[in-house]
Protein backbone atom coordinates (compact mmCIF):
# COMPACT_ATOMS: atom_id res chain seq x y z
CA UNK A 1 0.00 0.00 0.00
CA UNK A 2 1.40 3.61 -0.45
CA UNK A 3 1.62 6.01 1.57
CA UNK A 4 -0.85 8.66 1.37
CA UNK A 5 1.47 10.87 3.76
CA UNK A 6 4.32 11.02 1.00
CA UNK A 7 4.06 13.89 -1.02
CA UNK A 8 3.17 13.89 -4.75
CA UNK A 9 5.62 14.03 -7.37
CA UNK A 10 5.68 17.25 -8.89
CA UNK A 11 7.60 18.56 -12.31
CA UNK A 12 9.94 20.92 -11.43
CA UNK A 13 8.88 24.44 -13.12
CA UNK A 14 12.20 24.66 -15.54
CA UNK A 15 11.01 21.62 -17.21
CA UNK A 16 7.66 23.13 -18.40
CA UNK A 17 7.37 23.37 -22.19
CA UNK A 18 8.68 26.19 -23.62
CA UNK A 19 6.56 28.45 -25.60
CA UNK A 20 7.12 28.45 -29.28
CA UNK A 21 8.73 32.28 -30.38
CA UNK A 22 5.76 33.41 -32.52
CA UNK A 23 3.03 31.83 -29.97
CA UNK A 24 2.56 35.28 -28.33
CA UNK A 25 1.59 36.79 -32.15
CA UNK A 26 -0.76 33.94 -33.21
CA UNK A 27 -2.59 34.21 -29.94
CA UNK A 28 -3.32 38.03 -30.56
CA UNK A 29 -4.25 37.14 -34.55
CA UNK A 30 -7.73 36.35 -34.28
CA UNK A 31 -8.85 39.51 -32.14
CA UNK A 32 -6.37 42.19 -33.40
CA UNK A 33 -7.88 40.84 -36.83
CA UNK A 34 -11.36 41.76 -35.37
CA UNK A 35 -10.59 44.85 -33.89
CA UNK A 36 -9.65 45.74 -37.54
CA UNK A 37 -12.31 44.52 -38.82
CA UNK A 38 -14.75 46.84 -37.00
CA UNK A 39 -12.17 50.00 -37.61
CA UNK A 40 -12.47 49.38 -41.34
CA UNK A 41 -16.35 49.45 -40.81
CA UNK A 42 -16.07 52.52 -38.41
CA UNK A 43 -13.62 54.18 -40.70
CA UNK A 44 -16.13 54.15 -43.48
CA UNK A 45 -18.72 54.94 -41.48
CA UNK A 46 -16.72 57.79 -40.31
CA UNK A 47 -16.85 59.02 -44.20
CA UNK A 48 -19.99 59.18 -44.28
CA UNK A 49 -20.25 61.37 -41.47
CA UNK A 50 -17.23 63.53 -40.96
CA UNK A 51 -18.47 64.87 -37.45
CA UNK A 52 -18.99 62.03 -35.86
CA UNK A 53 -15.24 60.45 -37.58
CA UNK A 54 -14.29 56.75 -37.39
CA UNK A 55 -12.26 57.24 -34.01
CA UNK A 56 -16.09 57.39 -32.21
CA UNK A 57 -17.60 55.00 -34.73
CA UNK A 58 -15.34 52.26 -33.99
CA UNK A 59 -15.67 52.72 -30.17
CA UNK A 60 -19.41 52.38 -30.62
CA UNK A 61 -19.55 49.57 -33.02
CA UNK A 62 -17.08 47.64 -30.66
CA UNK A 63 -19.80 47.93 -28.05
CA UNK A 64 -22.44 47.05 -30.18
CA UNK A 65 -20.46 43.92 -31.10
CA UNK A 66 -19.54 43.15 -27.09
CA UNK A 67 -22.82 43.45 -25.98
CA UNK A 68 -23.95 41.30 -28.60
CA UNK A 69 -21.37 38.32 -29.98
CA UNK A 70 -19.48 38.80 -26.51
CA UNK A 71 -15.90 38.35 -27.81
CA UNK A 72 -14.79 34.89 -25.88
CA UNK A 73 -11.17 34.24 -23.98
CA UNK A 74 -9.47 32.96 -27.65
CA UNK A 75 -10.17 37.06 -28.79
CA UNK A 76 -9.01 38.65 -25.39
CA UNK A 77 -4.85 38.96 -26.26
CA UNK A 78 -5.32 40.42 -29.67
CA UNK A 79 -8.02 42.95 -28.21
CA UNK A 80 -5.56 43.73 -25.25
CA UNK A 81 -3.01 44.48 -27.56
CA UNK A 82 -4.52 46.50 -30.08
CA UNK A 83 -6.12 48.89 -27.40
CA UNK A 84 -2.29 49.14 -25.90
CA UNK A 85 -0.01 48.45 -28.43
CA UNK A 86 -1.28 49.62 -31.40
CA UNK A 87 -2.96 52.86 -29.65
CA UNK A 88 1.09 54.08 -28.19
CA UNK A 89 2.09 52.95 -32.63
CA UNK A 90 -0.55 55.81 -33.14
CA UNK A 91 0.80 58.33 -31.13
CA UNK A 92 4.42 57.86 -33.07
CA UNK A 93 2.86 58.37 -36.25
CA UNK A 94 0.67 61.68 -35.00
CA UNK A 95 3.89 63.37 -34.99
CA UNK A 96 4.77 63.21 -38.50
CA UNK A 97 1.79 66.01 -38.49
CA UNK A 98 3.43 68.02 -37.03
CA UNK A 99 5.77 70.72 -38.11
CA UNK A 100 7.86 73.25 -35.64
CA UNK A 101 8.45 75.80 -37.34
CA UNK A 102 4.74 76.41 -38.74
CA UNK A 103 3.37 75.78 -35.28
CA UNK A 104 5.96 79.06 -34.04
CA UNK A 105 4.32 80.54 -37.24
CA UNK A 106 0.72 80.71 -35.68
CA UNK A 107 2.41 83.70 -33.58
CA UNK A 108 2.61 84.88 -30.09
CA UNK A 109 -0.46 85.76 -30.37
CA UNK A 110 -2.04 82.46 -29.78
CA UNK A 111 -0.12 80.73 -27.14
CA UNK A 112 -1.55 82.92 -24.41
CA UNK A 113 -5.36 81.29 -25.25
CA UNK A 114 -3.44 77.94 -25.40
CA UNK A 115 -1.89 77.83 -22.54
CA UNK A 116 -4.11 79.42 -20.24
CA UNK A 117 -7.36 77.07 -21.63
CA UNK A 118 -5.47 73.86 -20.71
CA UNK A 119 -3.99 75.30 -17.08
CA UNK A 120 -7.98 76.49 -16.74
CA UNK A 121 -9.27 73.46 -17.54
CA UNK A 122 -6.84 70.97 -15.65
CA UNK A 123 -7.88 72.74 -12.32
CA UNK A 124 -11.33 72.94 -13.70
CA UNK A 125 -11.19 69.00 -14.26
CA UNK A 126 -9.14 67.77 -10.78
CA UNK A 127 -12.07 70.49 -8.55
CA UNK A 128 -15.46 69.64 -10.39
CA UNK A 129 -14.47 66.48 -10.93
CA UNK A 130 -13.48 65.27 -7.34
CA UNK A 131 -17.14 67.58 -6.17
CA UNK A 132 -19.18 65.29 -8.56
CA UNK A 133 -17.10 62.17 -7.44
CA UNK A 134 -15.80 61.23 -10.89
CA UNK A 135 -13.01 59.02 -10.29
CA UNK A 136 -9.62 59.60 -10.96
CA UNK A 137 -8.36 58.40 -14.04
CA UNK A 138 -11.55 59.23 -15.51
CA UNK A 139 -11.53 62.79 -14.66
CA UNK A 140 -7.56 62.46 -15.84
CA UNK A 141 -9.18 61.85 -19.41
CA UNK A 142 -11.87 63.65 -19.86
CA UNK A 143 -9.91 67.13 -18.89
CA UNK A 144 -7.07 65.82 -21.50
CA UNK A 145 -9.51 65.37 -23.74
CA UNK A 146 -11.32 68.55 -23.95
CA UNK A 147 -7.73 70.13 -22.79
CA UNK A 148 -5.71 69.13 -25.52
CA UNK A 149 -6.84 67.53 -28.59
CA UNK A 150 -9.73 65.26 -28.05
CA UNK A 151 -8.74 61.35 -28.52
CA UNK A 152 -5.42 61.99 -29.35
CA UNK A 153 -4.58 63.13 -26.04
CA UNK A 154 -6.65 60.26 -24.42
CA UNK A 155 -4.75 58.07 -26.74
CA UNK A 156 -1.10 59.32 -25.53
CA UNK A 157 -2.60 59.25 -21.91
CA UNK A 158 -4.25 56.01 -21.30
CA UNK A 159 -0.87 53.82 -21.39
CA UNK A 160 0.50 56.01 -18.70
CA UNK A 161 -2.02 56.42 -15.96
CA UNK A 162 -3.28 52.55 -17.04
CA UNK A 163 -6.43 53.87 -17.60
CA UNK A 164 -9.54 50.87 -17.77
CA UNK A 165 -10.91 50.21 -20.68
CA UNK A 166 -14.66 51.40 -19.71
CA UNK A 167 -13.10 54.78 -18.21
CA UNK A 168 -11.85 55.37 -21.88
CA UNK A 169 -14.96 54.77 -23.59
CA UNK A 170 -16.46 56.97 -21.31
CA UNK A 171 -14.08 59.79 -21.91
CA UNK A 172 -14.17 59.55 -25.67
CA UNK A 173 -18.09 59.35 -25.95
CA UNK A 174 -18.30 62.71 -23.78
CA UNK A 175 -15.93 64.17 -25.63
CA UNK A 176 -17.65 63.52 -28.90
CA UNK A 177 -20.94 64.63 -27.31
CA UNK A 178 -19.56 68.26 -26.62
CA UNK A 179 -17.75 68.39 -29.98
CA UNK A 180 -21.02 68.29 -31.85
CA UNK A 181 -22.53 70.35 -29.84
CA UNK A 182 -19.55 72.87 -30.69
CA UNK A 183 -19.86 72.32 -34.57
CA UNK A 184 -23.33 73.32 -34.29
CA UNK A 185 -23.31 76.13 -31.93
CA UNK A 186 -19.83 77.88 -32.32
CA UNK A 187 -19.67 79.69 -35.76
CA UNK A 188 -23.54 81.40 -34.83
CA UNK A 189 -21.39 82.61 -31.36
CA UNK A 190 -18.76 83.76 -33.72
CA UNK A 191 -20.95 85.93 -36.10
CA UNK A 192 -23.61 86.69 -33.15
CA UNK A 193 -19.61 88.60 -31.09
CA UNK A 194 -18.48 89.80 -34.70
CA UNK A 195 -15.37 87.52 -34.71
CA UNK A 196 -12.79 88.30 -37.74
CA UNK A 197 -11.42 84.94 -39.43
CA UNK A 198 -7.93 84.53 -37.61
CA UNK A 199 -9.93 85.37 -34.41
CA UNK A 200 -12.84 82.88 -34.89
CA UNK A 201 -9.98 80.06 -36.01
CA UNK A 202 -8.26 80.57 -33.01
CA UNK A 203 -11.21 80.13 -30.73
CA UNK A 204 -12.15 76.72 -32.80
CA UNK A 205 -8.69 75.47 -32.49
CA UNK A 206 -8.51 75.95 -28.82
CA UNK A 207 -12.17 75.07 -27.57
CA UNK A 208 -13.14 72.40 -30.16
CA UNK A 209 -11.01 68.92 -29.65
CA UNK A 210 -10.88 66.35 -32.36
CA UNK A 211 -9.12 67.87 -35.53
CA UNK A 212 -12.20 66.51 -37.76
CA UNK A 213 -14.43 68.67 -35.70
CA UNK A 214 -12.39 71.99 -35.56
CA UNK A 215 -12.58 71.50 -39.51
CA UNK A 216 -15.71 71.29 -39.90
CA UNK A 217 -16.58 74.02 -37.12
CA UNK A 218 -14.42 76.39 -38.97
CA UNK A 219 -14.58 75.70 -42.23
CA UNK A 220 -18.50 76.62 -41.73
CA UNK A 221 -17.53 80.16 -40.87
CA UNK A 222 -14.64 80.42 -43.41
CA UNK A 223 -11.70 79.41 -45.80
CA UNK A 224 -9.25 81.32 -43.46
CA UNK A 225 -10.43 80.33 -40.35
CA UNK A 226 -10.30 76.87 -41.28
CA UNK A 227 -6.63 77.28 -41.82
CA UNK A 228 -5.66 79.08 -39.21
CA UNK A 229 -7.73 76.66 -36.58
CA UNK A 230 -5.91 73.92 -37.93
CA UNK A 231 -2.57 75.43 -37.46
CA UNK A 232 -3.43 76.31 -33.80
CA UNK A 233 -5.24 72.57 -33.60
CA UNK A 234 -1.71 71.14 -34.25
CA UNK A 235 0.21 73.56 -31.86
CA UNK A 236 -2.11 72.56 -29.16
CA UNK A 237 -1.23 68.96 -29.93
CA UNK A 238 2.54 69.35 -28.78
CA UNK A 239 0.58 70.39 -25.66
CA UNK A 240 0.70 66.40 -25.34
CA UNK A 241 4.57 66.14 -24.44
CA UNK A 242 4.46 68.57 -20.99
CA UNK A 243 1.19 67.07 -19.95
CA UNK A 244 2.30 63.20 -20.40
CA UNK A 245 5.91 63.60 -18.52
CA UNK A 246 4.13 65.03 -15.86
CA UNK A 247 1.87 62.34 -15.56
CA UNK A 248 4.13 59.69 -15.80
CA UNK A 249 6.46 61.96 -13.20
CA UNK A 250 2.97 61.56 -10.54
CA UNK A 251 2.23 57.75 -11.67
CA UNK A 252 6.09 56.92 -10.86
CA UNK A 253 5.81 58.89 -7.62
CA UNK A 254 2.78 56.52 -7.04
CA UNK A 255 4.28 53.64 -7.63
CA UNK A 256 7.18 53.64 -5.29
CA UNK A 257 5.23 55.35 -2.55
CA UNK A 258 3.26 52.07 -2.62
CA UNK A 259 6.16 50.19 -3.35
CA UNK A 260 7.91 51.84 0.04
CA UNK A 261 7.03 49.50 2.84
CA UNK A 262 8.05 46.25 0.64
CA UNK A 263 10.83 47.45 -1.41
CA UNK A 264 12.33 50.37 0.19
CA UNK A 265 12.40 53.87 -1.17
CA UNK A 266 13.96 53.57 -3.87
CA UNK A 267 16.55 56.07 -3.56
CA UNK A 268 19.76 53.96 -4.68
CA UNK A 269 18.09 53.70 -8.19
CA UNK A 270 20.26 55.69 -10.84
CA UNK A 271 18.50 59.16 -11.92
CA UNK A 272 19.48 57.98 -15.61
CA UNK A 273 16.96 55.19 -14.95
CA UNK A 274 14.19 57.08 -13.34
CA UNK A 275 14.67 59.48 -15.95
CA UNK A 276 14.54 56.65 -18.58
CA UNK A 277 11.44 55.07 -17.14
CA UNK A 278 10.06 58.42 -16.83
CA UNK A 279 9.60 59.13 -20.79
CA UNK A 280 7.01 56.54 -22.58
CA UNK A 281 8.89 54.95 -25.86
CA UNK A 282 5.92 56.25 -27.79
CA UNK A 283 5.97 59.70 -26.70
CA UNK A 284 9.84 59.60 -27.63
CA UNK A 285 8.87 58.61 -31.03
CA UNK A 286 6.35 61.11 -31.39
CA UNK A 287 9.27 63.32 -30.59
CA UNK A 288 11.26 61.79 -33.21
CA UNK A 289 8.84 61.64 -36.01
CA UNK A 290 8.15 65.32 -35.43
CA UNK A 291 11.54 66.67 -35.29
CA UNK A 292 12.14 64.67 -38.94
CA UNK A 293 8.88 66.51 -40.38
CA UNK A 294 10.29 69.70 -39.37
CA UNK A 295 13.72 68.77 -40.53
CA UNK A 296 12.01 67.77 -44.40
CA UNK A 297 12.86 64.52 -43.93
CA UNK A 298 9.37 62.91 -44.41
CA UNK A 299 8.15 63.82 -47.74
CA UNK A 300 5.52 66.50 -47.93
CA UNK A 301 3.44 63.55 -50.20
CA UNK A 302 3.60 61.10 -47.29
CA UNK A 303 1.81 63.65 -44.75
CA UNK A 304 -1.79 63.08 -46.06
CA UNK A 305 -0.53 59.13 -45.90
CA UNK A 306 0.64 59.25 -42.19
CA UNK A 307 -2.48 61.16 -41.21
CA UNK A 308 -5.05 58.72 -42.12
CA UNK A 309 -2.82 56.05 -40.80
CA UNK A 310 -2.86 58.00 -37.10
CA UNK A 311 -6.63 58.15 -37.51
CA UNK A 312 -6.67 54.61 -38.52
CA UNK A 313 -4.47 53.29 -35.89
CA UNK A 314 -6.44 55.40 -33.34
CA UNK A 315 -9.49 53.60 -34.99
CA UNK A 316 -8.30 50.46 -34.39
CA UNK A 317 -7.19 51.19 -30.71
CA UNK A 318 -10.58 52.66 -30.31
CA UNK A 319 -12.89 49.62 -31.61
CA UNK A 320 -10.36 47.17 -29.19
CA UNK A 321 -11.19 49.52 -26.29
CA UNK A 322 -15.17 49.39 -27.49
CA UNK A 323 -14.86 45.85 -28.16
CA UNK A 324 -13.55 44.94 -24.58
CA UNK A 325 -16.17 47.20 -22.78
CA UNK A 326 -18.49 46.16 -20.53
CA UNK A 327 -21.60 48.14 -20.41
CA UNK A 328 -22.53 47.51 -16.89
CA UNK A 329 -19.57 49.53 -15.50
CA UNK A 330 -20.41 52.69 -17.81
CA UNK A 331 -23.57 51.99 -16.65
CA UNK A 332 -22.50 52.29 -12.38
CA UNK A 333 -20.16 55.11 -13.51
CA UNK A 334 -23.64 57.24 -14.02
CA UNK A 335 -24.40 60.74 -15.42
CA UNK A 336 -20.92 62.41 -13.46
CA UNK A 337 -18.94 62.04 -16.24
CA UNK A 338 -20.97 63.29 -18.71
CA UNK A 339 -21.73 66.71 -16.38
CA UNK A 340 -18.29 67.27 -16.08
CA UNK A 341 -17.45 67.17 -19.60
CA UNK A 342 -20.61 69.53 -19.92
CA UNK A 343 -18.74 72.11 -17.66
CA UNK A 344 -15.19 71.77 -18.87
CA UNK A 345 -16.46 72.70 -22.35
CA UNK A 346 -17.96 75.33 -20.85
CA UNK A 347 -15.29 76.57 -19.00
CA UNK A 348 -12.69 76.13 -22.28
CA UNK A 349 -14.95 77.88 -24.33
CA UNK A 350 -15.38 80.89 -21.84
CA UNK A 351 -11.79 80.93 -20.84
CA UNK A 352 -10.69 81.00 -24.60
CA UNK A 353 -12.83 84.08 -25.36
CA UNK A 354 -12.04 85.93 -22.38
CA UNK A 355 -8.35 85.44 -22.86
CA UNK A 356 -8.48 86.78 -26.65
CA UNK A 357 -10.63 89.67 -25.49
CA UNK A 358 -8.05 90.77 -22.44
CA UNK A 359 -5.10 90.18 -24.95
CA UNK A 360 -6.93 92.38 -27.56
CA UNK A 361 -6.84 89.49 -29.84
CA UNK A 362 -10.85 89.84 -30.30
Amino acid sequence: MKDASLPRPTRPPDLAPARKPGAAFVDRLPGLALAVAVALVATSLGRLVPVVGGPVSGIVLGVLVAVVARPGARMRPGIAFAGRGVLQAAVVVLGAQLSLGQVLRVGVGSLPVMIVTLAVCLAAAYGIGRRLGVVRDLRTLIGVGTGICGASAIAAVTPIIGAAEAEVAYAVSTIFVFNIAAVLTFPVLGHLLGMGQHAFGLFAGTAVNDMSSVVAAATTYGGPAADYAVVVKLARTLLIIPICLGLAALARRRARTTDAGAAGSGEGLPSRVRVGRLVPWFLGGFLVLAAANTAGLVPSAAHGPLSALAVFLITVALSAIGLSTEPAKLRRAGAAPLLLGGCLWLVVSATSLAVQFLTRYL
